[in-house]
């Protein structure tokens, strides 16, 4: 979840000075770099008659979806004609997600890249939480006619994309196709574009920020998993890429300390009043019980809508603060009108430019 944290405020970019400090950066060559890249971010090739291959070929894909901080947190065990995608709880984030429902909607974004990677190579999957098995999701799988869907199609084009947008609305038709993709058993999608209610979500944003930026465990979290030159995110293969968020790739010394001084609550509040305000819309994802089965939904919802909307050439990011901070979080759901039922995710949504993504570890870092 794909998650969602800028670290330097866009002041930073005026900063002349940087320029010569980029050019002295441990990152590899901007090949190499964009050598991961192509590696990472594609379709595969033919793998018909090689199950195991194939096995391997849709954990990759399922390693594709979005996870909070770019952690990554599953593993992945093979069967006959099953895939179980298990949380790796090694790879947590107890300051942001204390408890564990980032988590386990990441797995959820896993297993539906992974069931829409089987439909393609002719694999119908079946997915189901098993907490009997550690809480995973395992994905039975049976033949089909091969069917390479839309959403399929767009797994290599999906990112969360944490920049500013271009303001402009989005069609009856492409709202009507995301909505639709992103409800699901026992959770329902809200999509806000009236600029009011967005102003309204925008001050629910503000206070959980604040709130998470004045917290040192939450801060030094974050910090941990941002990879700040090309050189860290090739070498780890995860966390959040720096120039994914439009920021100059440094060397990790230089990016920590110019994190500590520009990393300020109203650096970043302005930042995401900038990002809402030039957001098409707000999109809420509001699920009916607690719980990590439903989560697991969830984050098969939100897949599926991130996915739709790269096929239609719409960006996404994570606005998360209003539920991740738990005090926060009944404001929220009230001021959504929702009831007693929990907000899950928080997106913005709209039409933008591509940033540099962020990487992937190999399919055999998360096999066991």
């Amino acid at each position: 979840m794909p998650s969602r944290r800028d670290f330097i405020s866009a002041s930073l970019g005026s900063l002349g000075t940087l320029a010569g400090l980029a050019s002295c950066s441990t990152a590899p060559r901007p090949d190499d770099y964009e050598q991961c890249v192509e590696r990472t971010w594609r379709h595969g090739g033919g793998v018909s008659g090689n199950p195991t291959a194939l096995q391997h070929e849709l954990v990759r894909y399922a390693s594709l979806a979005p996870s909070s901080h770019n952690t990554q947190c599953w593993k992945f065990h093979l069967e006959d004609h099953a895939i179980s995608i298990l949380p790796d709880f090694s790879r947590r984030c107890p300051a942001v997600d204390p408890d564990d429902h980032h988590l386990f909607v990441s797995l959820g974004c896993a297993a539906e890249n992974l069931t829409q990677a089987a439909l393609a190579n002719g694999l119908k999957g079946h997915a189901s939480f098993d907490a009997a098995a550690g809480h995973g999701v395992r994905v039975m799988m049976e033949p089909t006619r091969p069917f390479p869907s839309t959403l399929f199609q767009a797994i290599p084009e999906r990112q969360s994309t944490r920049g500013e947008y271009d303001g402009q609305p989005l069609s009856p038709q492409e709202l009507q196709l995301l909505e639709r993709a992103g409800t699901g058993s026992g959770v329902e999608l809200i999509l806000l574009t009236e600029r009011q209610a967005m102003e309204g979500v925008l001050e629910y944003v503000v206070q959980g920020n604040t709130a998470q930026m004045n917290d040192p465990a939450f801060v030094d979290e974050l910090k941990r998993w941002i990879r700040f030159s090309g050189d860290e995110a090739v070498r780890t293969g995860d966390g959040l890429y720096a120039a994914s968020s439009g920021n100059p790739a440094l060397p990790p010394w230089l990016g920590r300390l110019l994190f500590d001084v520009f990393f300020t609550p109203k650096s970043e509040n302005d930042k995401y009043a900038k990002h809402v305000r030039s957001s098409a819309g707000i999109a809420i994802f509001v699920s009916d019980t607690p719980g990590p089965a439903r989560w697991v939904e969830v984050g098969r919802c939100y897949a599926r809508f991130a996915l739709q909307s790269a096929a239609l050439g719409i960006r996404n990011a994570m606005l998360n603060q209003p539920v991740e901070v738990a005090t926060l979080r009944p404001q929220f759901a009230a001021f959504l009108g929702i009831g007693a039922r929990r907000p899950d995710l928080v997106v913005r949504f709209g039409r933008g430019p591509k940033m540099p993504p962020s990487l992937r570890r190999p399919v055999a870092a998360v096999l066991v």
